[in-house]
């Protein structure tokens, strides 16, 4: 069956992620998290991407990144998930042990509105929302806490977002999605559906070529022509 399309378009906006194999943790201490942040600058000084959020998590990983170049995202994101795996099998002695990675990384496009917000949302209030900290802020494997730091921690890894964003982010982290909020992200995120305004969505996935996106999930259905004789009792 074929891969769907991946849209990697220069100037887009995109949340991409991943999960470790059958969801294991591909981060079980604090320098594990420390050591992909390490594999992140290495990354950006070697490609042209901007990376405006991000959440490491225990199983899986979230980032909010914008490439500058046709498929320098894919380029960037092969080598991170490259890098880490190497390094991965080396710290903990497990090459031939398996894959890290449950496969390739999941992302969609995201208009640059009111909807990205949603989006860096939805990636910073991520280990909040998993009960693993009662502030998102509080999560120190993450852009929010990095860009409260007063050190400049936040530019060896982060760019200035495209938007302004709202008053009070903070607090606006910590608030929940609601509920048509966070089932539009999760559809994204399963199926590659650009996030935004209806007549942005549609222009995206003309020019993009992301039709299959939309469609539903499964084999077409299988319509047989009517036949009274099907409904026949048989004999027993």
């Amino acid at each position: 069956m074929p891969r769907p399309p991946r849209a990697d378009e220069a100037g887009g906006l995109y949340h991409a992620l991943n999960r470790g194999n059958a969801r294991a943790d591909i981060f079980r201490k604090p320098a594990d998290y420390e050591a992909f942040e390490r594999i992140l600058v290495e990354g950006l000084g070697r490609y042209d991407v901007h990376l405006f959020c991000y959440e490491l998590m225990p199983n899986h990983w979230h980032m909010v990144l914008r490439p500058n170049r046709d498929g320098e995202m894919s380029r960037f994101l092969r080598w991170v998930t490259a890098t880490h795996t190497m390094r991965y099998h080396a710290h903990y002695q497990a090459s031939g042990g398996g894959h890290v990675y449950q496969g390739r990384y999941k992302s969609f496009p995201v208009q640059d509105d009111s909807h990205f917000l949603t989006v860096c949302r939805y990636v910073e209030r991520n280990a909040l929302r998993a009960g693993l900290v009662k502030r998102a802020e509080d999560w120190r494997w993450g852009s929010l806490w990095r860009w409260l730091q007063p050190d400049k921690a936040a530019t060896e890894l982060l760019s200035v977002w495209p938007i302004p964003r709202s008053p009070h982010w903070v607090e606006r982290v910590n608030e929940p999605l609601t509920d048509h909020e966070l089932s539009a992200v999760r559809q994204s995120a399963q199926r590659g559906v650009p996030l935004g305004k209806s007549t942005w969505v549609d222009a995206t996935v003309k020019r993009l070529g992301l039709q299959s996106t939309l469609r539903p999930r499964g084999r077409p259905q299988i319509r047989f022509p009517e036949d009274t004789a099907i409904n026949e009792p048989r004999p027993l």
